[in-house]
């Protein structure tokens, strides 16, 4: 994976139209013509307390270069934490493409859609295809050959959330992945397009699996132990805070039960507070929580403002698809 990382970030040539084999500079010639990825590395934690989220998103750097994790609003009931390429730059434009900004939401689908075996909600979507209509040009500049496993996404988002008619607390992940093809030998010059978005629900479990702490990270093999595996394990530091603060004592123990649902938010948001310095070695993290029907507000904010959405679906009835698999009967 580091490697992938390192030869990532070297900038790439961008095809220009009836110029079909261009040489491909290397990162040191500076042409103004090339694209460079950003990429957001770190941790996304995620606790679903009695009534209410709460969000965490920590940063650790893949390379010199990189970016945090940004969070985004994506509409009135959901948030977005966006990891891997969330920003691209022209050296010559000081002004960089990101991912959360302009965003636009595609309207909503027709009501007599029938979704075929395997896919997504309608309403996620719609959200994944915005993201890939925006990520799809940038991709389609890419002309080197990147050391890339084919299973790791290129880009993804974390959605956080509630699903509309009292379905509750949902969380997802849409990835995005790559593939390649070479189309000029003499020149070593790839065509790269990137695959339709992979969608994968974490929260709810399945019923009657435990409910506890969520973590996840960007790259995936990021080393060091999750804050669940840590929790799980007894860490020493973490098991300490327990015996500051009795609350925290019922927080940890709710973890370890899988009932995180059962534990106040107050209790939880302090918690977090707490362990999140501990696991992330100093490094900046923001911390929010969500509330159904209420929007969500930060703990410990961001550097910068969250972008939204430029288009909201005000048409959207009640009743239309949630994000959230229906419980089983």
């Amino acid at each position: 994976m580091t490697k992938f990382f390192h030869s990532f970030l070297l900038t790439v040539l961008l095809a220009s139209a009836g110029f079909c084999t261009p040489a491909v500079p290397s990162a040191q010639e500076g042409h103004e013509d090339e694209l460079v990825a950003n990429l957001a590395g770190g941790r996304v934690i995620v606790d679903v307390a009695r009534d209410s989220i709460i969000f965490a998103a920590l940063d650790q750097p893949v390379e010199r270069n990189s970016i945090p994790p940004r969070v985004m609003d994506l509409d009135t009931r959901h948030i977005g934490v966006l990891l891997g390429a969330s920003e691209w730059k022209y050296p010559s434009d000081p002004k960089p493409v990101r991912m959360d900004r302009d965003f636009q939401r595609a309207g909503s689908r027709d009501p007599h859609y029938e979704r075929a075996p395997g896919e997504a909600e309608p309403d996620l979507e719609i959200l994944g295809e915005a993201f890939l209509e925006k990520l799809r040009p940038l991709v389609a500049q890419l002309h080197h050959k990147l050391d890339f496993p084919p299973d790791e996404p290129l880009f993804q988002v974390v959605i956080i959330g509630y699903a509309p008619n009292n379905y509750g607390p949902e969380v997802w992940v849409v990835e995005y992945r790559i593939e390649q093809e070479q189309i000029a030998t003499r020149e070593e010059y790839w065509q790269t397009r990137v695959l339709r978005p992979r969608y994968t629900q974490l929260y709810p479990p399945e019923k009657h699996a435990p409910r506890t702490v969520l973590e996840i990270r960007y790259p995936a093999d990021a080393k060091g132990p999750t804050l669940p595996q840590l929790i799980e394990g007894n860490d020493p530091e973490i098991d300490h805070l327990g015996t500051r603060d009795p609350r925290f004592t019922k927080v940890l123990e709710s973890m370890r039960r899988g009932q995180t649902q059962k534990v106040a938010a107050v209790e939880s948001i302090d918690f977090m507070r707490a362990v999140l310095p501990l696991v992330n070695e100093g490094a900046h993290f923001i911390l929010g929580t969500m509330e159904e029907g209420g929007g969500f507000r930060w703990v410990v904010p961001p550097d910068e403002p969250v972008e939204k959405a430029e288009k909201q679906d005000k048409n959207r009835p009640p009743d239309a698809p949630t994000l959230m698999k229906r419980p089983n009967p």
